[in-house]
């Protein structure tokens, strides 16, 4: 592994995701609003890359397995990647509950980028990019690892200070729907950013749409007029 593999992981992030890790599968904890918003972004790439089903996908930061396991029951090929121990643990043992045939690994974007570049239809990098130091190095690290003509997929928090309302104050201190410190603004990402970052790497832009959660109806929704918070994007290989 390079320097820069090594050092596109902050420890402290995977830490947080470690001591959260056996809680990953219940839904009404920490992790339901990943649960809430699982089918969304499911939806999402199923749509997007005229589907799933018969597709080689990799899901980069896949965590315990929530998004690997959505596709794979949509007949996706499914490898998912991450740093965590622990959350890979907890993967690996509820894919047998689930009965899915899903690969799991512990390594960097980076690192399997350099092993397996352009065997993937699919890349999924989803509430992930704002936890590592790099991200431009995360989404060069996706556009090598998919086919020329694949998709790659990312959502990640916008920067400004009504998603710091939400995203941090909101959903962290008053909601308790995060445990606190889960995010850092500084990490979050602009759209226009992710934009750049993904046309330095080589990938079009072809989509974008918010999520939106309403906190009274405590239901999620798909709005392309709003990724004023919570973004997803559909990118392609050029």
């Amino acid at each position: 592994m390079t320097d820069q593999q090594q050092t596109n992981v902050d420890l402290n992030e995977v830490a947080k995701f470690e001591a959260l890790a056996s809680r990953w599968w219940d839904t009404e904890n920490e992790f339901k609003p990943l649960h809430d918003i699982n089918p969304l972004r499911t939806g999402y790439v199923d749509e997007r890359c005229e589907g799933l089903k018969g597709k080689k996908v990799i899901d980069v930061g896949c965590g315990g397995g929530i998004l690997s396991e959505a596709m794979a029951k949509l007949g996706a090929q499914v490898k998912g990647i991450d740093m965590g121990e622990a959350p890979l643990a907890v993967a690996k043992l509820h894919k047998q509950e689930s009965n899915l045939d899903i690969d799991y690994e512990k390594i960097t974007a980076e690192e399997i980028a350099a092993r397996e570049a352009g065997q993937y239809d699919v890349v999924t990098c989803l509430e992930m990019l704002e936890h590592v130091p790099d991200p431009s190095s995360v989404i060069k690290a996706c556009m090598t690892l998919v086919k020329p003509g694949g998709h790659v997929f990312f959502s990640t928090i916008n920067r400004n200070p009504k998603a710091y309302l939400f995203a941090i104050v909101g959903a962290e201190y008053i909601l308790n729907m995060l445990p606190k410190g889960t995010h850092d603004y500084a990490k979050f990402i602009q759209p226009a950013e992710l934009c750049n970052y993904a046309r330095q790497a080589g990938l079009e832009t072809h989509h974008m749409t918010g999520m939106t959660y309403n906190p009274f109806t405590k239901v999620y929704k798909l709005n392309d007029k709003d990724v004023s918070v919570n973004y997803l994007m559909h990118t392609q290989k050029l």
